[in-house]
């Protein structure tokens, strides 16, 4: 996420939430190595680098890749939605993989035991229980056709759920950074002279999965900082998904996206209202029920934040990089933190609208407003709640 990642100059959005729901999936196979670095220029004297990896690309960076085929054609972009990024297992990319969910306490690709919410209505404070101490697996992936079996908690197939981890590799590679007059190595100690790229490879038997709203045409394109080729296909999202996708988030759900909340200034860890001196929650109005929507948080369960950032610029094909090498620098949004994907909010009242639904002022906005690149993606996720005061350290298995 902290690669600065090139989009579209003039693709500002509406201020409502009228964009069309997902409808394809964005399946990216590299023809090689991918770009994985987030642009560290490195010191012959100090030659640590791996902190400038940043993998995979975020759904702003394809922004970019409809932004070089549609030519800036707001007909096509205005309306753009986008959503990632997750992978899959190209003989079935429908059932792509998703960060799972932070109370789930996994161990050996296996869900032990999944913490649940529980407040007294006697007590002012909550709590997270079963109560365990011990070492668990981070950074594991849940196949999105099992996320009701840990959203409902279904105990019986609790051990059958498959858990996987990321299906790519670092290969670093060093490169020297010219002088800009002359073929001799920079020495500039205060700039570097070394350029670490994290190129990243890929397993031949998986492939980047992204949601869209607008369909994107089949081919190769450059895709990354280094312009490492990619086959880019576009297919239909199944009907499953489509239904999970519009459920109504309810009091707890959880995270399958990074969450930039707050802002332009300032990052958060849920919706605020932007208005200077307003420290309200975000409220929303239902036009169905005409009810207000409010967010209240009540428990979170949440990991470090992570660096957001993104380039504005005019994208052009492939077959035009003369041209783009004239043009002037691209504009560097302003950086930001986000709520890692996986993270579990518990809300005092329910959402009862899906993700499709909410507001785009509840998302910051530079350019675009943040909700065009699926920012906070959620699902719901009821099984982080449990109503018995009952709850023994051992029980359950997610």
């Amino acid at each position: 996420m902290s690669t600065a990642e090139t989009v579209e100059k003039d693709s500002t959005s509406s201020d409502n939430s009228s964009r069309p729901p997902f409808q394809y999936l964005i399946v990216i196979e590299p023809l090689g190595f991918l770009y994985g670095s987030a642009g560290k220029f490195l010191s012959p004297k100090n030659l640590v680098g791996r902190s400038g990896s940043s993998f995979p690309p975020s759904a702003a960076a394809i922004s970019g890749l409809f932004a070089a085929y549609y030519k800036g054609d707001m007909n096509y972009l205005e309306k753009l939605q986008l959503a990632g990024p997750f992978w899959a297992w190209s003989e079935n990319p429908q059932n792509f993989y998703v960060p799972t969910p932070f109370n789930c306490l996994v161990k050996n690709l296996v869900i032990k035991d999944l913490l649940t919410w529980y407040k007294d209505s006697r007590e002012t404070e909550g709590k997270w229980q079963p109560s365990v101490v011990d070492k668990f697996d981070k950074g594991t992936w849940i196949a999105i056709q099992q996320w009701e079996k840990i959203a409902f908690r279904q105990q019986e197939e609790s051990q059958n759920i498959p858990l996987a981890t990321p299906p790519w590799k670092y290969t670093p590679h060093l490169h020297p950074r010219f002088k800009e007059d002359e073929r001799r190595v920079d020495e500039d100690l205060e700039r570097g002279s070394l350029f670490l790229e994290n190129a990243v490879q890929l397993n031949p038997d998986a492939c980047l999965v992204y949601l869209s709203n607008t369909k994107l045409k089949d081919a190769w394109y450059r895709f990354g900082g280094e312009g490492h080729m990619v086959d880019v296909k576009c297919i239909d999202l199944s009907q499953i998904v489509q239904d999970l996708l519009n459920q109504p988030v309810g009091r707890s759900f959880a995270l399958i996206t990074p969450g930039v909340w707050g802002s332009n200034r300032l990052s958060k860890r849920e919706p605020v209202y932007l208005e200077k001196g307003n420290k309200q929650k975000y409220e929303q109005e239902n036009p169905e029920s005409n009810e207000k929507i409010v967010w209240s948080l009540e428990a979170l369960i949440t990991e470090r934040p992570i660096p957001f950032r993104y380039r504005l610029g005019d994208s052009q094909p492939v077959s035009n990089e003369r041209e783009q090498r004239k043009k002037p620098p691209k504009l560097l949004s302003r950086g930001r933190y986000a709520v890692p994907a996986g993270t579990v909010y518990v809300l005092k009242e329910p959402i009862n609208q899906s993700w499709q639904n909410w507001d785009d002022k509840w998302f910051p906005q530079e350019g675009p407003s943040l909700k065009r690149w699926g920012c906070g993606l959620a699902l719901p996720l009821p099984s982080a709640i449990d109503p018995s005061p009952n709850l023994s350290p051992t029980r359950g298995e997610a």
